[in-house]
């Protein structure tokens, strides 16, 4: 191939990260834009179902859409690197990408109890869980910037 040409690797790895990236930055709109401007913009019955509307939007976008591209394009890549299920335990790529997933579940399991304390009137502990969510979030875009590299 060519110098100037782009290869497979670099299109999955592109799609990767910018997937992370936008997912990432889709979350950090919504909690940090969108839904504050709702709580100011509209009454306290609007304001509720419109939180609870978006974020199940959000949702339903993360499951069809960024899951499977961040679950597809990080195996393809893990598949590229011949990374075993032994080597998610060990230094390199393995670990990075066992880090990642981890990381994941726990900003995907954070998202959702968010969602779960809103509805149920426990805005410190919704806070408390969108705060995790979002930094966790940081967190996998940095560990899906790092894999390509490790």
């Amino acid at each position: 191939m060519g110098g100037g040409a782009v290869g497979l690797w670099q299109v999955v790895r592109f799609l990767h990260v910018t997937g992370a990236v936008v997912w990432v930055g889709g979350q950090v709109a919504l909690s940090l834009v969108v839904l504050p401007l709702a709580r100011r913009l509209l009454a306290a019955e609007d304001r509720d179902r419109f939180a609870a509307r978006a974020g199940r939007r959000f949702g339903m976008l993360t499951g069809a859409v960024f899951l499977p591209v961040q679950l597809g394009t990080g195996w393809a890549i893990a598949w590229h690197k011949g990374v075993t299920w032994a080597s998610l335990g060990e230094p390199g790529y393995g670990r990075v990408l066992a880090a990642k997933l981890g990381l994941f579940g726990v900003v995907v399991l954070a998202a959702a109890l968010h969602g779960w304390a809103h509805a149920r009137a426990r805005p410190e502990l919704a806070r408390a869980l969108a705060v995790a969510s979002l930094v966790g979030s940081l967190g996998v875009v940095l560990l899906a910037t790092a894999l390509p590299a490790t």
